[in-house]
């Protein structure tokens, strides 16, 4: 039998949760007298794809998982922060469909009262659907695929071996998935009050009136934007001079002009951020953009990074060199000890669940599938990312400063989504695209700002992959009327541009 795992609050749906992901009746299995051909640390995304791969290609597989089979995505990261968006974008559509001419004069009056909000209800249909996706993650699904699943913690006890649960695994190849957690800034003050990270969020059960959210990444947008949605008082904290630091300025701001809509209060170029407990809640002060600020919040999520999962897993008897940016691997997943890889947010700058992924399959081929002539490398992956804020803000390949850096020529190709008809209709125009090309159409990155940016991205990154010029996409059919006839605009511009050249160096020569 395993330790039992809770997680709050523990009823019908999260013991549903916990039935699939880390059932309390587990029993370990006996480890085989041959080494596994892959040991697996971590059940989150990267390893169960590693894992359930590998076993697919007929390989002993074992997988070991200290707590939630499924990791950040199913149990604190994608899933349960999706629904939390849904509910909260249908609050907004509802406050505003009078703009629509349903319920109301057509205007968008600031500050309406807005629809009636019950929030343990959006947090039990978050929980409702988690449960229901759990058993896609389950340890029963990966025994019945032919995983050996063992739940408990792992630590490597030499360079082919692994110790869990008072037995040991010796393989022949090992994958280290182990993710990052929150990270929390050394904020003066921050020890002395009880926070929330993502890893906590989803248990609330009851809304808080005031919120404080420290970090302007997209955690913390996300975050902020649906709470205000919900009707909670929001102050988002950046210590940078915008949200979302990382993305196109002209992009990012829009967004930015979207939570701000929503009631978010944000303080931007924060300095001096001190939290403190008083009566009635945690106090937050320091000085931004717009001035010095001090608020009480009830609550306070910190949103302001990622460490590695690094402690415990005995790197230092593996022979693994890591740091406190994770496990150091080359640009095939391996580490330092070449029997063993590693995937995920243990190892890559990119983290995300469909990063993951990708990393995952690297691992397998180059690690159990050394007949094949092709040996995949990470430095090849094309990888989007989206922050699913309402407008979407979406991004694939290099950003303008970099090729500025790195002395590539480019332009931008920059579409308003004003002007484009689905927008419209939508009320939902505050958007653009920008598309960075070379001179001969090669696409080299992109920006989204949608409403559907996330599933418009795809488009752009299939052309990247395969080599697909921008003015190429201008022969592409695009159904209309849709969002990501954006696209459609922005390979008809390059491809007018590229004809006047060509006519400009036709009247040149005659």
């Amino acid at each position: 039998m395993v330790d039992a795992v809770t997680v709050l609050p523990m009823d019908e749906h999260n013991q549903k949760l916990v039935d699939n992901v880390h059932p309390a009746d587990w029993t370990n299995p006996t480890p085989p007298e041959k080494p596994y051909d892959m040991v697996v640390i971590g059940a989150g995304t990267a390893g169960l794809i590693t894992a359930i791969a590998a076993a697919g290609f007929g390989k002993s597989v074992a997988l070991i998982e200290r707590h939630l089979m499924g990791g950040d995505c199913l149990n604190v990261g994608c899933v349960p922060s999706k629904a939390l968006l849904r509910a909260a974008a249908v609050a907004a559509e509802v406050r505003h469909a009078g703009l629509f001419g349903i319920g109301g004069d057509g205007s968008l009056e600031e500050g309406s009262a807005g629809p009636d909000v019950d929030f343990g209800a959006v947090m039990e249909r978050l929980r409702r659907l988690r449960a229901g996706i759990a058993p896609h993650d389950s340890a029963q699904r990966f025994s019945d695929a032919g995983v050996n699943v063992y739940l408990g913690s792992g630590t490597f006890s030499g360079p082919d071996s692994i110790e869990v649960g008072g037995a040991t695994l010796r393989f022949k190849r090992a994958c280290i998935a182990t993710g990052a957690r929150a990270g929390v800034p050394p904020i003066p003050g921050i020890e002395d009050v009880e926070i929330l990270t993502n890893e906590n969020l989803f248990e609330l059960t009851e809304q808080p009136r005031r919120l404080g959210v420290v970090g302007g990444g997209a955690i913390g947008c996300e975050m902020s934007q649906a709470f205000a949605r919900l009707g909670t008082e929001v102050h988002q904290v950046e210590r940078n001079a915008r949200l979302l630091p990382v993305e196109e300025e002209a992009c990012a701001k829009v967004v930015q002009a979207a939570l701000e809509k929503d009631g978010v209060q944000v303080h931007a170029a924060s300095k001096d951020l001190a939290v403190s407990a008083v009566e009635g809640g945690i106090r937050m002060q320091g000085t931004a953009s717009d001035g010095p600020y001090d608020v009480v919040v009830d609550k306070l999520l910190v949103a302001a990074g990622r460490e590695p999962n690094t402690r415990g897993l005995g790197l230092e008897a593996a022979g693994v060199a890591y740091g406190p940016k994770g496990v150091q691997v080359d640009d095939r997943m391996r580490t330092t000890n070449k029997r063993i890889f590693a995937a995920g947010d243990i190892a890559s700058k990119y983290q995300f669940t469909h990063a993951a992924d990708a990393m995952a399959r690297i691992v397998v081929r180059n690690a159990l599938l050394g007949f094949l002539p092709f040996k995949p490398k990470a430095s090849k992956l094309v990888v989007p990312w989206c922050t699913y804020t309402a407008p979407e803000i979406a991004h694939v390949g290099a950003y303008p400063r970099e090729l500025e850096a790195a002395g590539t020529a480019f332009e931008t190709v920059d579409i308003d989504l004003a002007g484009i008809d689905r927008a419209i209709l939508e009320s939902a125009t505050q958007g653009r695209l920008h598309v960075h090309v070379k001179p001969n159409g090669t696409i080299l990155g992109a920006t989204l700002v949608s409403k559907h940016a996330g599933e418009s991205i795809g488009e752009l990154t299939t052309a990247m992959v395969h080599g697909i010029k921008l003015h190429q996409l201008a022969s592409v059919i695009h159904p209309y009327p849709t969002q990501a006839e954006a696209i459609k605009r922005a390979a008809d511009a390059w491809f007018k541009t590229r004809l006047l050249r060509m006519k400009d160096r036709i009247l040149f020569w005659t």
